[in-house]
Formats: C-alpha cells, sequence, structure tokens
C-alpha cells in the first residue's frame, strides 16, 4: 500500500497501534527482518525523567557543530510528528516519513508483528539513520528505559541517565528505587554510563554499573549560570560559555554533557558554538516580545525547578498561567508547589483521551480561588496581558496551542 501523510498518521494514532506496551521482543523481530539497522550505527542512549530531552538536543548540537553527521531522536513531539526525526537538526521529511511508516507496517502486518506507535516509530528512526550513514545518532527513552523500544539497541558508545523522580508510576513502581532500576535497565555491559551523583537513583545506578563491568562516569552539578541583560551565559572549569536555554535545571543536564564531550573528545571550539547555538522548544522557551514563557512541567520535580527559574529570571512579575494536565500526572502536588493565590490560573480543556477536565481538576485543587477554564476564543486576550504568562503542563496540551501562540517554524 502507498500511504499519504496522514494516513500515516491515522495509523499511527490509531487504537490498534496508539498504546503503550513495552517489551523488546516486537521490535527485536522487525527490526532483524530490516537486517538490524541499530547496529549499523553510534548509538548514544539517553533515560532519565527529567532533563533527557534537554541533554539530547544540547549533545546533539555540539556533535553536529563538531562536523559529524548526527542523527536525533526524541518523543513527544509539539506539532508534528516529523519533530521526532532529524540528521543535523533536520527534520525527515514528510515524504520519506510516510515512507518508512507505510514499509514498516506492511513488513510488520506480512510478518503478524503487532507494533504500538512508539515501536513504529524507533523502527523508522533506526531505518532513516542506518539508511543516511549517520555518525552518530542521539535517541532519548520513551518511556523508562529497561524495557523501552530504544533498548534493542545493543552495544550503544555511551548511555548517558538524567535526573531520576517519580513518573509513570503505573508502570515503573511507586518508589524511586523501583524508577531508578527500570532506567539503569539502559546500561550495557561492557559499556560506559554518565550519571550524576546527586542522581535519588544513583546508588542503584552504581549498582548495575558494577554488575555489567560498565565505566560509571560520575558527575557533580558544578555549572555556574549568569544572566545578565538577557543574556544567558555558563562558566564550566573556570571557562565562559554564551548558552541561550534558561532554566537553572539546565546545570544539571550540562554537567552530563560536558561529561559525555569530554569521553567523545570533541574540541573545545565544537562546545562552543554547539551551546551557544542549541534550540529547544516549549522546555523555558521565552517569547521576549510578548513575555511568555514555555516549558512542559509534567511532574512534581519538573514544576519544582519551573519555579525556582520563574523566580530567577522573573522576580516580582505578575504570573498568569496556563495549565493543563493529564489524569496520570499527580496535579494536585504540583499545583501546591507552582501556583500561589496572586497567580491568575487558567486550566484549558484539550483534546486527548487522557486529559484532566475542568471540573475534576477543581475538585481536586479546591485551594486555588483564582482559576477560570480558558475558553480558546479568550487566549490572545490573556496573552497579551500585562505581566508574565506561563503556558506550561502537558507537552500534549502545549502542543495543541503552540501554532496559536506563534507561527512555528516552516516545515523542511
Amino acid at each position: 500500500m502507498i500511504l499519504t501523510y496522514d494516513k500515516a498518521i491515522d495509523i499511527l494514532t490509531s487504537q490498534g497501534r496508539f498504546y503503550i506496551n513495552l517489551g523488546l521482543e516486537r521490535i527485536s523481530e522487525l527490526l532483524n527482518l530490516l537486517d538490524n539497522p541499530q547496529e549499523k550505527i553510534k548509538i548514544i542512549h539517553i533515560a532519565g525523567t527529567n532533563g533527557k530531552g534537554s541533554v539530547c538536543a544540547i549533545l546533539s548540537n555540539i556533535l553536529y557543530s563538531a562536523g559529524y553527521k548526527t542523527g536525533l531522536y526524541i518523543s513527544p513531539h509539539l506539532i508534528e510528528y516529523t519533530e521526532r526525526i532529524k540528521i543535523n537538526n533536520i527534520e525527515i521529511s514528510q515524504k520519506d516519513f510516510t515512507e518508512l511508516t507505510d514499509n514498516i507496517c506492511t513488513l510488520a502486518d506480512k510478518n503478524n508483528i503487532p507494533l504500538t506507535e512508539f515501536e513504529i516509530l524507533t523502527a523508522c528512526a533506526f531505518k532513516y539513520f542506518a539508511d543516511n550513514n549517520v555518525e552518530y545518532a542521539v535517541m532519548e527513552t520513551g518511556l523508562g528505559g529497561r524495557f523501552d523500544a530504544v533498548n534493542v539497541c545493543k552495544n550503544p558508545v555511551l548511555s548517558v541517565i538524567t535526573s531520576i523522580s517519580k513518573d509513570h508510576t503505573d508502570r515503573l513502581g511507586t518508589t524511586i528505587e523501583q524508577i531508578a532500576f527500570e532506567k539503569a535497565g539502559i546500561i550495557k555491559n561492557n559499556s560506559a554510563v554518565i550519571v550524576s551523583t546527586e542522581n535519588k537513583g544513583f546508588e542503584i545506578i552504581r549498582k548495575t554499573a558494577k554488575e555489567k563491568n560498565t565505566k560509571l562516569l560520575s558527575v557533580h552539578n558544578n555549572i555556574e549560570m549568569n544572566y545578565e541583560n538577557g543574556i544567558n551565559h555558563i562558566v564550566y572549569n573556570n571557562e565562559k560559555y554564551e548558552f541561550p536555554l534558561l532554566g537553572l535545571y539546565q546545570k544539571q543536564n550540562l554537567a552530563l554533557v560536558f561529561k559525555a564531550v569530554e569521553y567523545l573528545k570533541i574540541n573545545k571550539n565544537a562546545v562552543k558554538k554547539g551551546l551557544k547555538t542549541v534550540q529547544w522548544a516549549a522546555r523555558l522557551e521565552f517569547l521576549k516580545d510578548k513575555n511568555i514563557i514555555i516549558d512542559g512541567a509534567h511532574n512534581p520535580d519538573a514544576a519544582i525547578e519551573l519555579r525556582k527559574s520563574l523566580d530567577y529570571y522573573f522576580p516580582n512579575q505578575k504570573r498568569i498561567f496556563i495549565y493543563s494536565t493529564l489524569n496520570t500526572k499527580d496535579y494536585k502536588t504540583i499545583a501546591n508547589i507552582l501556583f500561589q493565590n496572586t497567580d491568575e490560573v487558567y486550566f484549558y480543556e484539550f483534546n486527548h483521551k487522557n486529559a484532566v477536565t475542568f471540573e475534576e481538576y477543581i475538585k481536586n485543587v479546591s485551594f486555588l480561588k483564582n482559576i477560570q477554564k480558558l475558553q480558546i476564543e479568550n487566549l490572545e486576550k490573556i496573552l497579551n496581558k500585562g505581566g508574565l504568562k506561563i503556558v506550561t503542563g502537558s507537552l500534549y496540551m502545549i502542543g495543541s496551542l503552540y501554532s496559536k501562540i506563534f507561527k512555528p517554524p516552516e516545515k523542511i
């Protein structure tokens, strides 16, 4: 069958594909039929609760700046599925995306392999990167680590585990130790893994690395960050770097990135260029002309970091929040962390099967007094109000509003 791009998306989001079913058997069988493209590329595998997307974006941009043909695989996307698969910061074309989806779905159906949406996308990324001879592929875990589809790669050149906190507890466990065990599942025998000593799951990760005879590259969060006259800088080993991504939490991510580039022996000029030019949408993204912050703070730890960053970068500004969440998230705790009684809060009911309704939300966060339901026809009026506007919560919600906040870049 020959698909259109829209039809390919319909297949990915259909009830037959759009669900989570962790495990490596199905994708392993499919990739074997494709001659195992994942074994033909150098993979840097990133897992964690918060920060893994930022680490992927920063590290891939540094590798690209160093002259390497670099693949990047992330999830979720904001607007288009093609955002998930890039080479040298250029999204896969809709044509290539459609052809890959078509070929992989046809092959899977022919061989009675019931792939999920994420497994199809991961197979597409492996095949696309191998076919285009990328030198490095920076790949983000979708959920967990041990049984996540990306973990089918057997010999990553490097694994990185970002901060760990309680999230997806219905699938990964209810304790930090259980969640850390799942994340540590990306560690392979006789390889190398980078982790911060301040990571809540450090001891589990250290133990796993020892069991697998893997080099543990531990880091301390020794990055300084300075924001002066609208310009963000970081200092590492007494060296100053311009870095456009806001967020005090980026210091933790950057400590991991610096250790990675040292391990990979990337030259300092490429590091400087990569840090200066990196972009990462909806992660404390600041639209200066509109005084709007966009940030996907979707769990309590992310909310803590967002609150710290708002207090640091934008003290004494009135805050107007546009927020929404999924029913799988601890949104009552997030509300306690993020909102104050002086804030205006607009709750947006967006179209997602797991989205929380306004009625459910106010029932569970009854302590919030200044909260209203967002009417989409009033969005522009709210965004033009005086004060700092913060669009935050579910990345799915942010994606649904993103093009309404400002026109997105042209798709390749």
